[in-house]
């Protein structure tokens, strides 16, 4: 695996898989890389010839009282699990190559509907800095297709709707969950659970999946199902945020007639915000 840093270098090394006509597969991330990201590589290497991933953790999607300092930094070790991963180019670029102007980023990209509600309620400003960077790396990699986590679930909508309203020439590709025996899912921000947190922190895969079987059961009434996974999770010992049922294409709120509905949580335990879903669909 080649490692670059500059925008230059790594165009140049993928105008040469271009003229070779291979097809071009890119996963980006924040690093401090994990199983759930390895799924990411393997289905990037199912999807192109070519896999390559970015590690950059970005300012611009941190709020004020966000952790961006504290965000783990291990590129050594995501470089021994990407090469393990048969990933064949990684882009670790510096802030400074990536914002050459430093905080003056003059231009920023707005997914109106969907980066102000749930997860960009509780953090203003977080998705317009998810999509402009993304479109920026699309920029930079021109890859033909992406791979995100659906762990993420608004980032991913995010993404595709930015990249379609933007008729970007990427195709957007979700890869499922990975979780642990428990059902909690992998995230950089599990490290910060301690013992008995983490234990606590399988209520969430509980939480969801008792909405999900109610659904499935014919329950109609969601909100009683809202209030009753916010209940699970608050006597759980969690700080709920939300927990809401909503239409999978665009997380509008649901009528009597939806039916492909996805349930998404996000609440705070000790030091961690942690953000899970499950897709449901009516009989």
């Amino acid at each position: 695996m080649q490692t670059l840093s500059t925008v230059e270098a790594v165009r140049e090394r993928v105008q040469q898989w271009r003229a070779a006509g291979l097809r071009i597969a890119f996963v980006p991330t924040m690093g401090n890389l994990h199983a759930g990201h390895m799924s990411l590589l393997a289905a990037a290497r199912y999807r192109g010839d070519r896999v390559v991933a970015s590690i950059f953790v970005n300012p611009l999607q941190f709020g004020p009282s966000e952790d961006y300092g504290a965000y783990p930094r291990t590129l050594d070790e995501d470089q021994q699990l990407l090469a393990e991963a048969h990933c064949d180019l990684l882009f670790a670029p510096s802030v400074a190559d990536m914002y050459p102007n430093g905080g003056d980023q003059r231009t920023l990209i707005v997914v109106r509907g969907l980066s102000d509600i749930l997860d960009g309620r509780f953090r203003p400003g977080h998705f317009d800095g998810v999509a402009t960077v993304v479109a920026k790396l699309f920029g930079i990699v021109a890859p033909d297709v992406a791979v995100f986590g659906e762990k993420d679930y608004q980032q991913l909508l995010v993404v595709r709707h930015m990249t379609l309203d933007l008729a970007l020439p990427v195709e957007i590709a979700g890869a499922p969950t990975v979780r642990a025996p428990d059902g909690l899912a992998l995230s950089s921000r599990n490290r910060y659970l301690n013992v008995e947190e983490r234990v606590r922190a399988a209520a969430i895969h509980h939480a969801l999946s008792q909405a999900v079987s109610a659904i499935y059961g014919g329950e109609r009434d969601l909100a009683a199902l809202e209030r009753d996974g916010a209940a699970l999770l608050g006597h759980a010992g969690m700080s709920v945020e939300y927990f809401v049922i909503r239409n999978a294409a665009d997380l509008s709120e649901p009528n009597a007639a939806s039916s492909d509905l996805v349930v998404l949580t996000a609440v705070r335990l000790g030091r961690a915000r942690l953000i899970d879903n499950l897709r449901a669909h009516r009989p």
